[in-house]
């Protein structure tokens, strides 16, 4: 997704453009309008996503013969992002804990088997989404959040687009083919440098912080992103799938567009919220 090898033109039977375009429009006003209006609006979207992102993973995972329990996955996409919006990490965590005992007590009630399948399933699911990405939200509990989540979602779209534009004209050696051929050396080279570029201007200018942050910032979100990246082409690999799911039309599933950012959003938070002067 974010470090192509350079490969010929795709067929005209790929994804659907038009459709991509205006989805991720879509995506991108909302996020805007709650941004600078309205931080409920970016929580609701969250929230929104996150029930589309576990509902599709515990779709897609039947597939193999696992039957995960959808109602406390759906419960966790929505507690644990509220949670980290209206308290802070401290909460999230709580709330964490209060999700896993649902899906244990789920799990108990509705008897299924094989069990420890059945909880593990369940567990990496509410960890994999909903929790990480939580702590993008928790940044709105910040001074001034609605910058650093800013700054969080644009050095994520700069690990994407550099990546895909140098990868694309130049990318030569895969990373690891095996699992996901496409992504290249030089492409994360390329994620890099634009990322580490982005970070150093718009930390300072936006929060006021060094701009040293802002290249740490760039040099752990790559490599957070890129990991993320990865792990969801692991995961559909071993799924036999291409797609998490057609939920985003021309985008595939929500997680096809989550899985760099719910590996990013610990990091960033990491990185802009807590104290490194």
């Amino acid at each position: 997704m974010t470090t192509a090898v350079s490969t010929p033109a795709p067929p005209r039977g790929g994804r659907d453009l038009k459709s991509a375009v205006l989805v991720g429009v879509g995506l991108l006003v909302l996020a805007l309008v709650g941004l600078v209006w309205l931080d409920w609006l970016l929580v609701l979207l969250v929230v929104a996503l996150l029930v589309g992102a576990v509902t599709e993973v515990a779709t897609a995972v039947r597939g193999i013969g696992l039957q995960v329990p959808r109602p406390p996955l759906c419960a966790a996409a929505v507690a644990l992002p509220v949670s980290a919006w209206l308290w802070g990490v401290p909460a999230l965590f709580v709330a964490l804990a209060a999700c896993l005992a649902l899906l244990a007590v789920w799990t108990a009630l509705t008897r299924h088997r094989p069990t420890g399948q059945f909880m593990l399933a369940g567990v990496f699911i509410v960890l994999w989404a909903p929790f990480l990405l939580s702590f993008a939200v928790a940044l709105l509990d910040q001074p001034r959040g609605n910058l650093l989540v800013a700054i969080t979602l644009l050095m994520v779209v700069s690990n994407d687009t550099f990546g895909y534009i140098v990868g694309y004209r130049f990318g030569r050696t895969p990373i690891a083919p095996r699992i996901s051929p496409k992504k290249s050396w030089e492409g994360l080279a390329g994620s890099l440098a634009g990322s580490a570029l982005v970070g150093v201007v718009t930390v300072p200018l936006f929060v006021g912080q060094p701009w040293w942050v802002g290249a740490i910032l760039a040099v752990t979100t790559v490599a957070a992103a890129t990991s993320g990246d990865f792990s969801e082409s692991m995961v559909k690999r071993e799924l036999g799938i291409k797609d998490m799911s057609s939920a985003l039309p021309g985008h595939g599933g929500v997680m096809d567009r989550l899985d760099s950012l719910v590996f990013a959003a610990p990091v960033a938070y990491t990185v802009l919220a807590l104290p490194l002067t």
